[in-house]
């Protein structure tokens, strides 16, 4: 009997990472380091299916022999808008394969302003803008005296585009960044305009205090630092990490981070399935406390 065939069906068994783009049999080079992982765990199976053929064709093409029951399965791969995702989670179901996480709580946890009342006691003040509504910057920091701006997943970071503005920038300065940042997000723009209170975060050695820490089932599975700060930086509160550990999804993130002033912050919520892991964190060990969570 093969390996999926031997697992029980309410248990989580399958894997599932996005290939290479030219080689849809062979795992994206990202996620290789997990994948590899997946591979030594006892109970665990992955399973490659075609990027392009999702992504660019709407083709759901698995590598592999697949189960003849219901298997459980979670995603570990680059983000999905909520209706995709939702396509892909139909999809999987087709082939016997049900992903932990539904599409309401992909969507909830995926898009910030949607997890925002979750969190928003521990967590900076948010404005929500249609896409391309005109936004006065004046109107804005009557609210915050500064402010990052984001679509409803992610910001620009990396870029040239300001990682905050203040009042030294003028409507006609914010317009023109704002056509930037259209331009940077491009095809992954998602939702609409989120706009934040920008918070100044203490440093390490010049370096954020900022930890990531992966939930599943209800339970912290990890917590990690995810801004390459130093081991004696010091963590989120064990009160904080507890009073999260029970929102509305079976597998997300939370990020935290100290604030210049010593108190602690919700700064981010994700996906499980497309959050990233640390750079330094231990591949093996997250998917072996993540089969336990969801066994």
């Amino acid at each position: 009997m093969n390996k999926i065939g031997t697992m029980e069906a309410t248990r989580l068994s399958i894997v599932l990472f996005p290939s290479d783009y030219f080689n849809p049999s062979a795992v994206d080079g990202d996620f290789e380091k997990e994948y590899e992982a997946v591979l030594e765990q006892q109970n665990l199976i992955p399973i490659i299916f075609s990027y392009e053929g999702w992504f660019q064709q709407g083709r759901l093409i698995l590598s592999g022999e697949l189960p003849k029951l219901g298997t459980k399965a979670v995603y570990r791969g680059w983000m999905m808008g909520p209706e995709t995702y939702a396509q892909f989670y139909e999809a999987l179901k087709e082939r016997n394969i049900l992903l932990t996480t539904g599409p309401e709580e992909y969507e909830r946890l995926h898009i910030f302003p949607n997890a925002y009342p979750y969190v928003k006691e521990d967590s900076a003040r948010i404005l929500c803008f249609k896409l391309h509504e005109p936004i006065q910057i004046s109107a804005v920091l009557k609210e915050f005296p500064r402010f990052m701006v984001k679509d409803f997943v992610k910001s620009v970071k990396g870029t040239d585009f300001p990682k905050f503005f203040d009042s030294s920038f003028s409507q006609e300065d914010f317009e023109h960044w704002m056509e930037v940042f259209y331009k940077y997000r491009g095809e992954l723009l998602t939702g609409g305009i989120c706009i934040k209170e920008y918070l100044e975060l203490k440093k390490y050695d010049g370096k954020t205090n900022e930890y990531r820490a992966f939930y599943a089932n209800h339970e912290m599975i990890s917590l990690e630092p995810n801004s390459g700060q130093e081991t004696f930086a010091p963590t989120p509160p064990e009160q904080m990490l507890k009073k999260y550990q029970t929102l509305e999804s079976p597998f997300y993130t939370a990020d935290y981070a100290e604030l210049a002033e010593g108190s602690w912050r919700v700064i981010e919520t994700g996906d499980g399935s497309v959050s990233g892991l640390s750079d330094r964190q231990d591949a093996k060990a997250f998917f072996r406390a993540l089969y336990l969570a969801f066994s």
